[in-house]
């Protein structure tokens, strides 16, 4: 006999566990092909901007100093995810690359598919992982990150974006005006770069070259180089272009999702290279209930940001009295930011809106903003 608490608490749970229906639609849409390849983004980002519309926003809050051990089932979704990962992802190429009735286009529909997997589901859990102390998280957060051939992130994420978002050090603060499509093509760069001199200046403090055996890009390499050998070694060069091609696909969403996460946003310059501390309305908050159930409360990223060692069921939302606040879930704000001049029309106004409220004083921004900024504004 179970016991009622333990019931209730996997009840609570519950809603989290959506993501698990994923796998067996990636394998349905292998197996039958054509049109039900679009299963994949149908049952993740078009299924859950309706549930948003019909679920409605969260405005509870937990408690947030309940103890790790009474997150137990919170907890093990994302610790079971990146071996359901590792089997799906390579399970699919195994099949797929011997399958005689998939095509070169439903080859390429079933990669993105994967990559929707492994970039709304896998990239969120390692993002989670990557802020838990107990060496396992930190270690399946790589596994996952290495899946998708972007295992910088880990110490972009941690070292450098935390450190300095909001500010021009911050290479995945989208900058006011500026399109995703830019953005883009400049942040595949600038965070592997920014990441890359993060883990040499900590060794450099240790009086270690970069090539010392503790930087962790070694391992990043390791586990990527691995994961593609793996994926060359089942499927061959159609293996090794579906995984190339689900990782392109998991990175294009991440960076997607970034771009919206902290777009026009701006921290305060105090001066003598000091900016003022991270504060919820440093990020834009998302309440809406089933998005947030599909990314484990990612869109709650206001307090991520003020509390970054937060678990996810923990995280707290806002009012717009102490958050800037997106009018529609994270499926929904992402698409509209693959058309600039409609993302323009629908966060330009609300950034304004967010300086006139919290730096009303800051009569001049575009003058603000190129003072600090070396991209045109």
């Amino acid at each position: 006999m179970i016991p009622a608490d333990t019931l209730a608490k996997f009840h609570r749970a519950l809603p989290f566990w959506l993501c698990l229906m994923l796998i067996p639609v990636v394998w349905i849409a292998a197996a039958l092909g054509g049109w039900w390849l679009l299963l994949v983004p149908a049952s993740t980002w078009w299924l859950f901007s309706v549930l948003d519309q019909i679920a409605g926003l969260e405005t509870q809050n937990a408690d947030p100093t309940t103890p790790d051990d009474q997150l137990f089932w919170y907890r093990l979704i994302t610790l079971i995810w990146p071996p359901l990962q590792f089997i799906t992802l390579f399970g699919v190429i195994w099949y797929a690359s011997r399958a005689e009735h998939l095509g070169s286009w439903e080859l390429a529909g079933l990669a993105f598919g994967l990559g929707v997997m492994s970039g709304t589901i896998g990239i969120t859990y390692s993002h989670e992982l990557m802020h838990q102390r107990p060496k396992l998280e930190r270690w399946l957060a790589d596994v996952l990150l290495a899946m998708v051939l972007y295992s910088h992130f880990r110490s972009e994420h941690l070292l450098v974006h935390h450190r300095y978002v909001g500010t021009p050090r911050d290479p995945v603060t989208a900058r006011y005006n500026e399109g995703f499509h830019r953005f883009f093509l400049r942040v595949l760069r600038g965070s592997w770069v920014s990441a890359f001199a993060a883990e040499k200046a900590m060794l450099a403090r240790k009086s270690l070259p970069w090539w010392d055996r503790s930087n962790p890009f070694w391992r990043y390499w390791a586990l990527q180089a691995g994961f593609l050998g793996l994926a060359a070694l089942i499927g061959g060069w159609v293996g090794v272009a579906m995984f190339l091609g689900q990782a392109a696909t998991a990175i294009w969403q991440l960076e997607l999702t970034n771009y919206i996460e902290h777009y026009g946003l701006t921290r305060k310059y105090l001066g003598d290279g000091k900016y003022e501390h991270v504060q919820p309305r440093h990020s834009w908050n998302s309440a809406q209930k089933a998005s947030n159930w599909l990314l484990i409360n990612l869109a709650r990223h206001s307090d991520h940001h003020y509390k970054p060692d937060r678990r996810f069921p923990l995280l707290q939302t806002y009012t717009e009295a102490d958050a800037p606040q997106f009018p529609y879930g994270y499926p929904v704000m992402t698409a509209v930011a693959m058309v600039p001049p409609l993302w323009r029309r629908v966060m330009n106004p609300r950034v304004r809106r967010w300086r006139a409220m919290y730096y009303p004083e800051v009569t001049d921004w575009q003058a603000y903003n190129k003072a600090l900024h070396p991209l045109p504004r």
